[in-house]
């Protein structure tokens, strides 16, 4: 035997319904950086603080890919 319920409600409601948190202010708090990132351009600090989250190993994991970088570039030291 299948049952099929269809529900019939827009996605506030279904994560109201669902207990699930409102992330609304995270979001335009992300899509904001993201605005700002794109208006100002990359720059070496944001660069930096990326790959440093990429790295699994901190500092240690940011030389490799700054080797890599200066590898790829031509900047052989």
């Amino acid at each position: 035997m299948k049952i099929t319920v269809d529900v019939d409600c827009t996605p506030e409601e279904a994560r109201r319904f669902m207990g699930l948190p409102d992330l609304s202010s995270v979001h335009e708090a992300y899509l904001s950086k993201m605005r700002t990132a794109i208006d100002q351009g990359i720059t070496p600090d944001m660069l930096q603080a990326m790959t440093q989250s990429w790295g699994p190993m901190g500092e240690a994991g940011l030389a490799i890919w700054r080797q890599v970088l200066d590898h790829m570039g031509g900047n052989k030291k």
